[in-house]
């Protein structure tokens, strides 16, 4: 290096900027829309696994299990590769979203279970009492006192997704570190981009334990 160059170019870092934050957009839509799947699909799985029908709670245990159980840059590599196999081929950020989906409704099926087991048992015979079916009593009844203890764990389950996208590269998602990574192959400097990337996980991962935090304590205060 010479020894008048800067170790730090900011008309570089600012150059760079735009193609950065394209990257950035695209892994905030894999883990927005992931986590919604994620807590849709978890909460399916939960359901199905406290059913008294044996062939609805064994085929949910079985998939939580395996889901958990297996790596997601596999599960990544199946979804994208072998799916087209036979015949269902998705556009990678669609099937990036539901690998990630997948993966981690595995982890918050965990969480409703934590949460729902929390809520006393007299709850349950007060829905019957009232006559609700399992809809209205898992709608008006259970959640909403089981929600409030399950909002940190799942907000911790968004920050560990953030910081699982870079595996999307592998199925050719240009997610914001990949695209760190080109710039560098590029230009030869890789201090601006992997910087500047790291800052942005860092203000997503704030941001995200803000919001949750948020969420905590509404959802405390309205009980």
């Amino acid at each position: 290096m010479n020894g008048d160059q800067e170790l730090w170019d900011w008309q570089f870092a600012i150059d760079i900027l735009p193609m950065l934050l394209a990257g950035l957009w695209v892994t905030v839509q894999a883990v927005v829309l992931g986590m919604l799947l994620a807590v849709t699909l978890g909460l399916l799985w939960e359901i199905l696994r406290r059913s008294n029908s044996r062939f609805l709670a064994w085929p949910a245990i079985g998939v939580v299990e395996f889901v958990r159980s297996t790596p997601l840059l596999i599960q990544l590599y199946f979804l994208y590769y072998v799916l087209p196999t036979v015949g269902l081929i998705f556009s990678p950020l669609f099937t990036g979203v539901i690998g990630l989906g997948l993966y981690y409704s595995s982890y918050t099926a965990e969480v409703y279970r934590a949460g729902i087991n929390a809520v006393g048992h007299g709850q349950w015979e007060a829905a019957k009492a009232l006559n609700l079916n399992l809809l209205q009593t898992y709608h008006h009844v259970i959640l909403p006192q089981a929600i409030t203890p399950m909002i940190p764990v799942l907000g911790n389950y968004l920050i560990a997704m953030f910081k699982d996208t870079p595996l999307l590269s592998a199925i050719t998602i240009v997610e914001v570190l990949q695209q760190a990574k080109n710039i560098g192959s590029e230009e030869f400097r890789y201090l601006e981009p992997l910087t500047m990337v790291g800052l942005m996980y860092l203000f997503l991962s704030l941001l995200s334990g803000f919001w949750v935090g948020h969420l905590e304590t509404r959802y405390r205060i309205n009980r």
